[in-house]
């Protein structure tokens, strides 16, 4: 470490945001478009090493083979760590290559879950299971069989619930996974609600958030960054892997719902992944075939087009009454004119 100090990388500067980019390019590796801060080491002028952070999740990590073992990666994860601190966060994860794995293992960090191009290590306040232990007593989840289903729900459409409503026809317990990460147009505590009062009339069905451990910018960046790179494969394989070997097993899950995806690539690669790895968890995956209206599927895509197009008349076909309801409200408002203006697929 002679000679050599940690610095903060501006983001903001286009000339040092590509210095770090062509320095991961050596390790290929790019540098997420979500990150929030990064930093490096220099031996002169020269990046050595460089380690970022989007929120409380740890990647983009790079260390010249020539220094490697001088101490470089405790630096720049004590760095990075100390930074959590002072955000008030006090549990991270480190998405890395699977090589790396006995390098964070010995600053702490536990592995959760690693696949052939990706590995997810975890280390703080709490663990994925005592997170699950959390689930389990805050919402009485006894140890029978049961169906799940992981929905974003931005809205919560006639789709959604159709495909809710048939999982619970056929199984006797149906947990629903309310995707937790804020990076939708409708917020997660609206999105949660309106599936909450959607499915009252379903007595076997219960609605979780679904956390930092499924579809999260931990599990699956991808999903929220719209990436379909090399890197899809991996994501969706390692948050199909943890829910198999984490959720299904501590929660008895026997069967998984998910919907045909004939618009979305990220969706689909999802599904693809999860039919692939739920098998080895003795999980079965049902795909069930999107309802949909004058050929089309119903999706919430088209419901925030038909917002922006202000073409409410035909959102009545599409969506539940609740949906409907909190559209006409004063709530709703806010989020109408951030549709009318954004680009997000989400």
């Amino acid at each position: 470490m002679y000679g050599m100090e940690v610095q903060k990388v501006n983001l903001k500067d286009e000339k040092e945001l590509k210095e770090v980019e062509e320095f991961l390019e050596r390790f290929d590796l790019i540098l997420d478009k979500d990150v929030d801060y990064t930093i490096i080491i220099r031996q002169g002028e020269i990046i050595k090493a460089t380690c970022s952070k989007a929120r409380n999740v740890l990647k983009c990590f790079a260390v010249d083979k020539e220094l490697r073992g001088e101490g470089i990666t405790s630096s720049l994860i004590s760095n990075l760590i100390d930074k959590l601190f002072e955000e008030g966060i006090y549990h991270s994860f480190i998405f890395t290559k699977p090589e790396n794995i006995p390098i964070f293992s010995s600053l702490n960090y536990k592995l959760l879950h690693k696949v052939k191009n990706v590995a997810l290590l975890e280390n703080g306040i709490y663990d994925i299971n005592s997170h699950i232990d959390k689930i389990i007593k805050n919402y009485s989840i006894d140890n029978n069989k049961k169906a799940a289903i992981v929905m974003n729900c931005n809205p919560f459409t006639l789709g959604h619930k159709y495909l809710i409503e048939k999982a619970a026809s056929e199984n006797v317990n149906v947990i629903v996974f309310m995707v937790e990460e804020d990076r939708s147009l409708f917020p997660f505590n609206i999105r949660y609600e309106l599936v909450k009062k959607g499915t009252e009339h379903l007595k076997n069905v219960t609605v979780i958030p679904g956390g930092e451990y499924i579809i999260s910018s931990a599990t699956f960046p991808s999903y929220f960054l719209r990436e379909e790179s090399v890197r899809l494969k991996a994501y969706t394989e390692l948050d199909a892997g943890i829910f198999g070997k984490y959720f299904c097993r501590r929660l008895n899950i026997t069967r998984r719902y998910i919907g045909t995806e004939p618009y979305d690539k990220v969706t689909n690669s999802y599904n693809e992944a999860l039919i692939n790895t739920l098998k080895n968890y003795e999980v079965e995956v049902r795909l069930v075939q999107r309802k949909g209206l004058d050929g089309s599927a119903i999706s919430a895509s088209r419901v925030r087009q038909l917002i922006k197009e202000d073409n409410l008349s035909e959102l009545k076909n599409i969506l539940p009454e609740v949906t409907l309801a909190f559209l006409s409200s004063e709530k709703s408002k806010e989020i109408m004119e951030k549709i009318k203006v954004s680009n997000s697929p989400h």
